[in-house]
């Protein structure tokens, strides 16, 4: 009897014990969008490590005469442009610039705004007034209008490409930052760090930034895939990259007149592109449905 009363005891504090959840990449997995832009985003950055480290078959930027607008084949897998240049080679290597480009107006815009937009929702009053005021004349301007005033008052360039992007999705990262800010600040432990003598600096760092940190996450996987199309868009305008480096959006430019005769040109750069955001796009929904704790719960 008392091994029996021992084995019950023991299964009832089993039945009891609460279920370990699975960790944050297991839940990832789970989400088949999530695991589609994993996919997609592994390959692109397979595909622009390469260009970066100059493993494309050709040089990008070497002009043969004699191979010009040349079909995919063999020696050219992507075929050749105007110029005798691997189309192939220069998608690789527009990857990599995309890449550079978006990550860093996204790591610029994201810390900008988050810092605007927790210290707007943190200190509310005439702070929070005069900084969100402040973006929503931002967010009266479209966005690829207000990067373009931002080239066009800079100059061209790739910097300065960053830098327009930066601006226009600070706005952004601003009011996704504000929202979780005024509701963590109400929260106790909020509460007890001031009644601690916390400063308010030291709460908003440690208390505040921390814990809304979910919503920002899928706004920079969103982020990225918006500066991708934003970076194609000023690069086949004239004003982003400069041939002649390879961008998606200057062999677009390039390949207008030649659509008919050679419309390889303008099918590559346009599906490298087309990937590129959708990978970005799934990962953001796949990283919401993980990091929402809403829509955790349904799965």
């Amino acid at each position: 009897m008392p091994n029996t009363a021992s084995a019950l005891t023991n299964a009832t504090v089993t039945l009891d014990a609460p279920r370990r959840q699975p960790g944050f990449f297991r839940r990832l997995l789970k989400s088949p969008s999530g695991v589609v832009g994993i996919v997609i985003i592994t390959f692109y950055l397979v595909v622009a490590l390469a260009g970066a480290f100059g493993l494309t078959p050709h040089s990008p930027l070497q002009q043969n005469r004699f191979d010009r607008l040349q079909a995919p084949s063999d020696t050219y897998r992507m075929g050749t442009d105007l110029y005798g240049r691997d189309v192939l080679s220069r998608v690789m290597d527009g990857a990599t610039n995309s890449l550079r480009v978006a990550l860093a107006s996204v790591l610029l815009s994201g810390v900008a705004g988050t810092l605007l937009g927790a210290l707007s929702g943190f200190a509310g009053g005439l702070t929070d007034h005069v900084i969100m005021r402040v973006m929503d004349v931002f967010f009266a301007f479209p966005a690829i209008l207000l990067a373009l005033l931002v080239v066009v008052v800079l100059g061209p360039g790739l910097n300065n490409t960053i830098l327009a992007i930066a601006v226009v999705y600070t706005p952004i990262f601003a009011r996704v930052a504000r929202g979780p800010t005024l509701s963590v600040r109400a929260m106790d432990y909020v509460t007890a760090a001031r009644c601690l003598g916390v400063s308010e600096r030291r709460i908003l760092l440690l208390h505040i930034l921390p814990n809304i940190l979910a919503p920002l996450i899928v706004q920079v996987s969103l982020a990225l895939s918006w500066s991708l199309l934003t970076e194609a868009g000023l690069s086949f305008l004239g004003l982003g990259t400069r041939p002649p480096q390879a961008s998606w959006g200057v062999m677009l430019s390039e390949s207008r007149a030649l659509a008919e005769m050679a419309p390889w040109l303008m099918i590559y750069p346009g599906l490298a592109i087309m990937l590129g955001v959708l990978g970005f796009n799934l990962l953001g929904d796949g990283l919401r449905d993980v990091l929402d704790p809403r829509l955790r719960g349904k799965r």
